[in-house]
């Protein structure tokens, strides 16, 4: 028991905790309430860096800015690009679990320029690696091989092909015009051999050479929205049967 000190008036003295002095106590059973503009602001960075994580290594989007790749393809196309598709995983488990597959010919791919990387060009794959490629009267031949292309489309028509002039033949009296006549060249390794569908209108592998695999950024996967620009009115410029159109 504590011992009480009496004061000079002879009444006991209280101790402080007594009188209910002392330190404050913490109610540690009450919630911690944050404030709204905390909430909000936590809310906006994880929205900022799960959209900047979609858009580095899932999906993009990209706008069609030329009509290299008309008809399939209009000026004007806003399209999603799956980036995952073609990433560089090397496990075998990685392989599995993700949705990755190898650039195949017929890929509408999306890739950095390789004459300025900083802009992005959009064309459709046609020749592999270690492939040879001609091209003879706008024909592409692989491997000495016409290769069908339903979706190539020419200002003018290719003519009829003599036989002295299929691949391996005398190139005398061709033109020098890449668009009509090209190669033959093979595809190095980790390169691709890319052409635009419009072919008499495409500045591609034609002019510039062999597209290197690490500049392939996904391949063109769907059309979410398209714009007439010239029209001036979003609702009457708005191409409404090409929404959702898938890219082949």
């Amino acid at each position: 028991m504590t011992a009480r000190v009496a004061r000079g008036d002879g009444a006991p003295q209280t101790s402080a905790e007594e009188r209910g002095g002392g330190p404050p106590r913490l109610n540690m059973t009450e919630p911690f309430k944050k404030s709204v503009a905390r909430e909000y602001f936590e809310s906006l960075v994880i929205a900022v860096v799960l959209a900047l994580f979609i858009r580095t290594f899932v999906v993009q989007a990209f706008k069609i800015p030329t009509g290299s790749m008309e008809p399939n393809l209009l000026i004007g196309d806003h399209l999603l690009v799956n980036k995952l598709v073609f990433g560089p995983y090397a496990r075998d488990t990685e392989r599995m679990l993700l949705p990755m597959k190898e650039i195949a010919r017929r890929d509408v791919i999306v890739f950095k320029y390789p004459e300025d990387p900083e802009r992005d060009f959009i064309k459709r794959v046609i020749g592999l690696p270690g492939e040879q490629i001609e091209v003879r009267h706008k024909r592409v031949y692989v491997n000495g091989r016409l290769i069908d292309e339903p979706y190539a489309h020419y200002l003018e028509q290719p003519p009829a092909v003599p036989e002295e002039l299929e691949p391996g033949g005398d190139r005398q009296g061709l033109s020098g015009d890449p668009r009509e006549n090209y190669g033959p060249v093979t595809v190095p390794p980790k390169h691709y051999f890319v052409m635009g569908d419009n072919r008499d209108n495409s500045q591609d592998s034609r002019y510039w050479g062999f597209l290197p695999r690490d500049y392939v950024k996904g391949r063109a996967l769907v059309i979410y929205w398209s714009y007439e620009a010239e029209t001036g009115n979003l609702l009457t410029g708005t191409r409404w049967g090409r929404l959702l159109h898938q890219v082949r």
